[in-house]
């Protein structure tokens, strides 16, 4: 039977969905409350983790051990990277890479984790299919693409760093957290995808345009979760 891990690093990425499911256990560890239950006929556990990339492996190892999800499905908002993404808009990762994880002195490409012969985590195709097919039913009118998500423990509000991501790593949007959850479910073979909308433009005018539209980016990315659990 399936079981699905939603994580979202803020409150306000995963409290419209904790509205809508029958909880029927929560369960406190590593200072995370964890919601069990069911959402849309969908057996779920929903999870705050926090911001940044350890917080966000730990809450996946979380959910593999203790709770034993087949599913994790990482929801939430990013800043874009790219031009055909506005404010609002979503991206469901391709796959992942860290824009902050160098270790090109011993011969690896920028991003490569040691071990791994690919710089990037791949999405599951099914869920990304999944999260498209949702999109187009519950935000009929948000342009959604399928790119790449860079993750990194940094908030980009500058044009300079916007553009060395862009040009490292090819990324569609930036944001701190999706890759951890990407390589910590990799690690324990469970399928996953990264649904982000946009909330800024990570540039000059992303500490401005954040708290404008966090609120507005993150339900969309809710809604659209919400309808995808019905399909996995």
């Amino acid at each position: 039977m399936n079981k699905i891990g939603i994580i979202g690093a803020m409150e306000l990425e995963v409290a419209a969905l904790k509205e809508q499911m029958n909880c029927t256990r929560r369960l406190t560890c590593a200072g995370m409350e964890f919601w069990e239950g069911t959402l849309n006929g969908a057996n779920v556990v929903i999870v705050q983790s926090g911001i940044g990339k350890v917080l966000a492996g730990i809450c996946v190892q979380i959910l593999a051990d203790k709770f034993e999800v087949t599913h994790v499905i990482n929801t939430g908002v990013a800043g874009s990277l790219n031009a055909d993404l506005d404010i609002g808009d979503i991206v469901v990762s391709q796959d992942a890479v860290y824009h902050d994880f160098n270790v090109t002195p011993l011969g690896y490409a920028p991003g490569q984790v040691p071990g791994r012969s690919e710089v990037a985590f791949t999405a599951d195709p099914a869920l990304i299919s999944a999260a498209m097919e949702s999109c187009k039913r519950v935000n009929p009118d948000i342009h959604c693409l399928v790119g790449r998500i860079a993750s990194g423990d940094q908030f980009i509000s500058d044009k300079t760093t916007k553009e060395r991501i862009i040009r490292g790593f090819a990324g569609y949007c930036a944001e701190m957290e999706g890759c951890a959850i990407a390589q910590a479910a990799t690690a324990n073979s469970i399928p996953f995808v990264i649904i982000r909308a946009i909330s800024d433009k990570a540039d000059d005018s992303a500490e401005m345009d954040y708290p404008t539209f966090e609120k507005a980016a993150a339900h969309h990315s809710a809604l659209l979760v919400a309808d995808m659990v019905q399909r996995i």
